[in-house]
């Protein structure tokens, strides 16, 4: 795999998408097809888009989100009527998926360089959006979650055409692996498949590209698990 093909770009500002208790929900996981050709990526989002709550949605390490094409066909076999760009993605591409693409990945896109930093983890927002509360288990279960990237370069963006693998450690986790480590229900696996989750859960934590936020979801994880061994 040398190279994505970006098939369309969305962007969006954050809007009312329901309500939760009473309260209005702001998200910008609507979003709308870019019809110029060009457009320019920053630091932390493409011109014309925004997060509501850059706690836990955007910032350095999720500029941009990518999402394979070639799951929306899927998802239409399961019974959800999706299209491109409703999973509040900012790129729909084509030509590799979770189990090629890793952390890590180093890609140029136009005039700017970008760095793959971690999975997409779905919230209740999805399900607002979607109207299908079985969405986030379903992304879940079925790992196709597309994947974050962090900018390296700021610059002028194409909205179709390559983005091309400038550099890789084919050491790091891919995506599906990563998802592997933050969604396995250990408590199921057998003593050989709990070795080899930990030592996958090692090698994704000795990634240093990963985000920081991703990270540290997994670390609790295995502290917890130390501190019971230890009890």
């Amino acid at each position: 795999m040398s190279g994505l093909e970006v098939n369309e770009v969305f962007v969006g500002r954050p809007s009312v998408l329901g309500t939760k208790r009473d309260v209005p929900v702001y998200s910008a996981i609507s979003k709308s097809r870019v019809e110029a050709p060009f457009l320019e990526l920053g630091e932390i989002n493409l011109a014309g888009d925004d997060q509501a709550d850059r706690t836990v949605h955007g910032g350095v390490d999720k500029a941009v989100y990518v999402y394979p094409a070639a799951h929306y066909t899927a998802w239409s076999e399961q019974g959800f009527e999706t299209v491109a760009g409703d999973f509040g993605e900012n790129l729909s591409v084509g030509g590799a998926d979770e189990f090629e693409v890793r952390i890590g990945d180093v890609w140029s896109w136009g005039e700017a360089l970008v760095q793959v930093s971690q999975p997409r983890t779905p919230c209740f927002k999805l399900a607002m959006k979607t109207g299908r509360k079985d969405v986030v288990p379903a992304m879940i279960d079925s790992g196709r979650s597309g994947w974050y990237l962090r900018v390296l370069r700021t610059g002028q963006v194409p909205t179709s055409g390559r983005m091309t693998l400038e550099e890789r450690d084919p050491a790091n986790p891919t995506i599906a692996e990563v998802y592997v480590a933050s969604f396995t229900n250990v408590a199921r696996l057998d003593e050989d498949r709990e070795a080899a989750y930990w030592a996958l859960l090692d090698r994704v934590l000795a990634t240093q590209a990963l985000s920081r936020q991703y990270r540290d979801g997994l670390e609790s994880a295995k502290r917890r698990k130390e501190e019971r061994n230890a009890g």
